[in-house]
């Protein structure tokens, strides 16, 4: 795993420095965006800085829930759920694939949940991404 490319606190990212930055995986994270838009019009996005070690990140809510996160690195991206009992109860029940199974149910749980973060690199990566945004907004 790499670093987050956005680590300049006076750099928010924007489109054009998001497609220079993740190349090829740029088309998946607008594919996941136009899906988020056309399904769950009331998700909404902010870019926050979490520091130098951690740089931006776009989170994403509903109303004031926290959904997921997304951070860039180069020529790829990473999304992050927090998955409570009832989403994880609905993901077991899911057609997801088994080694995303294995990594959530494997994750520690903590208070808020058992965390997982997807590298998006291909299109079976996006369809995945979907899967979970349904299951967390559902759950």
């Amino acid at each position: 795993m790499g670093a987050n490319i956005f680590t300049d606190k006076a750099v928010m990212p924007d489109d054009k420095l998001l497609a220079e930055a993740l190349g090829v995986s740029y088309k998946y994270l607008t594919d996941i965006k136009r899906y988020v838009s056309d399904n769950f019009p009331c998700i909404v996005e902010e870019w926050k800085y979490y520091g130098a070690k951690y740089g931006w990140t776009l989170k994403t809510f509903l109303k004031k829930r926290n959904l997921f996160f997304i951070s860039a690195y180069d020529r790829y991206f990473r999304v992050s759920f927090v998955f409570g009992d009832k989403a994880v109860s609905a993901a077991e029940q899911s057609d997801l694939p088994k080694e995303i199974m294995n990594e959530l149910l494997g994750s520690k749980k903590y208070m808020e949940g058992r965390g997982i973060a997807i590298e998006v690199r291909k299109q079976r990566d996006v369809s995945i991404i979907k899967k979970l945004i349904e299951i967390k907004v559902n759950n």
